[in-house]
């Protein structure tokens, strides 16, 4: 069996910094001094739990209290599923629009060949090359802020005509300066090979027979688009094979070559090098993005040694799909 060989994984590694916090967990049900709190605004803090572990004499959880937190042991982050809200945000509800007819041009954008997508009525879908990790605040600038909300002496009503007071008081934990440690990677297996059969329920699209061809070319034109000056090329075939299979069962797709790869890889690290975030009371921006064009078979390894790293590519990209 042929061993694969080149790059086979594009991981990086990202420091971003920001002030206060970009997403926030909602309210959060606490309690202080025997009283029950649910209007505490609460981020999203890694580990973190409201039980204290103990239970009342009546066999109640016990909740804990607001300034009860560990901003190192429970760090402030930022979710995965945020931060490619916010990469792919120009894209982000066009999804909502996409049918069987027109994936051509779901296909044709940086969602169909880096985020990915799911189509529930079809089940198309195309698993995301790009693996993200949540983004880490590495100071603990956090802290128990009480405020209050004052109207006039009146009383108000609520939905059911009862009297309500005026005035409220809620609280919320907020943050001051943020730096984020966050890491991800980029498949090349993933990125490389565009499926259009459903013998392994992968299908990108659903084709008639003769369409193949236009749609690798519709494909390669994109590509082509981010940089005018390269020439990608993205083949098509009805019987591509994943190196490494017993029995060689193959399916329809298109295969992207070198330059392909190289120029959607470069422009899903441009976008993360460029990405920032800014909220009603927060924002986050990166600033710096180390990368590793990795051509080992240990995974992240730019977590345990920065100083084994590949900055550059010394090698092709891995080709894990062949014709046949």
């Amino acid at each position: 069996m042929q061993k694969i060989t080149g790059i086979k994984s594009v991981d990086f590694k990202v420091v971003a910094y920001g002030y206060g916090v970009v997403n926030w967990n909602g309210p959060t049900t606490l309690q202080s001094d025997g009283r029950i709190i649910d209007n505490h605004s609460m981020p999203k803090l890694r580990g973190y739990t409201n039980l204290t572990g103990k239970e009342s004499d009546k066999g109640y959880k016990l909740k804990k209290d607001p300034s009860e937190i560990d901003f190192k042991q429970t760090p402030l982050y930022i979710s995965q599923n945020c931060i490619r809200h916010h990469l792919f945000r120009d894209q982000a509800f066009d999804l909502h629009y996409a049918k069987d007819k027109n994936l051509l041009s779901v296909l044709t954008s940086i969602t169909g060949l880096v985020r990915g997508y799911v189509v529930p009525a079809s089940q198309c879908k195309r698993t995301s090359p790009l693996l993200l990790e949540d983004f880490i605040d590495q100071l603990g600038n956090g802290n128990f802020e009480q405020m209050g909300r004052s109207g006039t002496k009146e009383k108000d009503k609520n939905d059911k005509g009862d009297d309500i007071a005026s005035n409220s008081f809620f609280s919320k934990t907020t943050f001051g300066e943020t730096e984020y440690l966050a890491y991800g990677s980029i498949s090349i297996e993933q990125l490389q090979f565009i499926s259009l059969d459903k013998k392994f329920d992968r299908a990108s699209m659903v084709i008639k027979d003769g369409e193949g061809e236009k749609i690798a070319q519709a494909v390669q034109d994109f590509i082509k688009s981010i940089d005018p000056n390269r020439n990608p090329k993205a083949v098509f075939h009805p019987n591509y094979v994943r190196a490494g299979t017993i029995f060689e069962e193959g399916e329809v797709g298109i295969l992207l070559d070198n330059e392909a790869i190289d120029i959607l890889v470069k422009e899903t690290l441009r976008m993360i090098e460029e990405l920032s975030i800014r909220q009603a009371k927060g924002y986050m921006y990166v600033d710096n993005l180390l990368v590793d064009y990795n051509d080992s078979n240990k995974m992240m390894r730019i977590k345990r040694n920065s100083s084994g790293i590949n900055e550059e590519p010394k090698s092709p990209y891995a080709v894990y799909f062949y014709a046949k």
